[in-house]
């Protein structure tokens, strides 16, 4: 499967490269926002960052930790490097202002869903606290949904769903 980003609005879209032949010529149409673009099939010199690229889960651990969301039929898996403070995750889209975007199709993620806060002690521990934006569908933590006034602290390999999409804690080494 390959996915397209719309040029105009960047919402993507997913297709079967397996069934068109090198050089074909292929026009879509916007699902979001109805624009009509055309892309030619051929062999892209450049690596595809999100197909053939292995991603190196523990990136990140030596800095402040990360969010790993896992590949399902909306998004391709990711790896989001957490800062110290407020890390705002929700869906990427044209214009938002948040500083952890998924790049996803999933609908049900709304462009600022959830907050994972990084917090350091005195002793250099780390604290990783979750709350939701509040969303509209709801952020669970081991499949228990969050109340608005609800921060719930994280351990690493702590699973977090935002609308149909997995997220996995992965803590900072000491």
């Amino acid at each position: 499967m390959k996915r397209v980003r719309c040029p105009k609005c960047d919402t993507f879209i997913v297709f079967d490269e397996t069934k068109y032949n090198e050089g074909q010529s292929l026009v879509f149409v916007c699902p979001g926002c109805k624009k009509e673009f055309k892309i030619r099939m051929g062999k892209s010199k450049m690596t595809n960052i999100h197909e053939e690229r292995q991603i190196d889960e523990n990136a990140y651990s030596q800095d402040y930790g990360s969010i790993i969301v896992v590949e399902n039929k909306f998004a391709f898996k990711q790896i989001i490097p957490l800062e110290l403070g407020d890390n705002e995750f929700g869906r990427y889209l044209k214009g938002t202002n948040i500083n952890k975007p998924i790049e996803t199709s999933d609908p049900s993620i709304d462009t600022f869903h959830c907050v994972i806060r990084v917090e350091q002690n005195a002793r250099g521990q780390l604290r990783y606290i979750l709350r939701d934006a509040p969303s509209d569908t709801g952020t669970f933590y081991m499949n228990q949904i969050l109340k608005d006034s609800d921060r719930i602290n994280l351990e690493d390999g702590a699973i977090i769903t935002i609308g149909a999409t997995t997220l996995i804690l992965r803590a900072a080494q000491s």
